[in-house]
C-alpha cells in the first residue's frame, strides 16, 4: 500500500526557516516524481515545487523560487522541501504527492492533475 508522510511543520516567525520531510513507502519510489503542494485556508491547492525521479531536474513555483529548494534521497525514500525566508503567505497545510504512474521523464511539472497519491499533510504557520 502505497504510503507518504509529511513532517516537519510548526509555527515559525517571519524570516524564518523549516524543512518538510515525506517519508514514502509501498511503491518502487525512484521511480516516480514527487511533488510538494500547499493549501491556505478558503484557497485552492497549489503546487510548489517538484522533483524528478532521479532528483536531477527540480522545478518551482514564482511564489517560493529562490527561498525554497528539493531534495530527495532515494535510498531513504524520503524527499525534502527545505524553506528559508519564509514569509506569512506561505501559511499552509503542506502536503507531498506522488505522480499518477511511474515516471519516464527526467524532468517534472507541479500540476495538480499528474498527481494521484497524497500524504496527510503538515501544518506550516508563518506568524509573529
Amino acid at each position: 500500500q502505497l504510503q507518504l508522510v509529511e513532517s516537519g511543520g510548526g509555527l515559525v516567525q517571519p524570516g524564518g526557516s523549516l524543512r518538510l520531510s515525506c517519508a514514502a513507502s509501498g511503491f518502487t519510489f525512484d521511480a516516480y516524481t514527487i511533488a510538494w503542494f500547499r493549501q491556505a485556508p478558503g484557497k485552492e491547492r497549489e503546487g510548489i515545487s517538484c522533483i524528478s525521479r532521479r532528483g536531477g531536474y527540480t522545478n518551482y513555483a514564482d511564489s517560493v523560487q529562490g527561498r525554497f529548494s528539493i531534495s530527495r534521497d532515494n535510498a531513504k525514500n524520503t524527499v525534502f522541501l527545505q524553506m528559508n525566508g519564509l514569509k506569512p503567505e506561505d501559511t499552509a497545510v503542506y502536503y507531498c504527492s506522488a505522480g499518477i504512474k511511474r515516471s519516464t521523464s527526467e524532468t517534472c511539472d507541479y500540476v495538480l492533475s499528474l498527481y494521484k497519491y497524497w500524504g496527510q499533510g503538515t501544518q506550516v504557520t508563518v506568524s509573529s
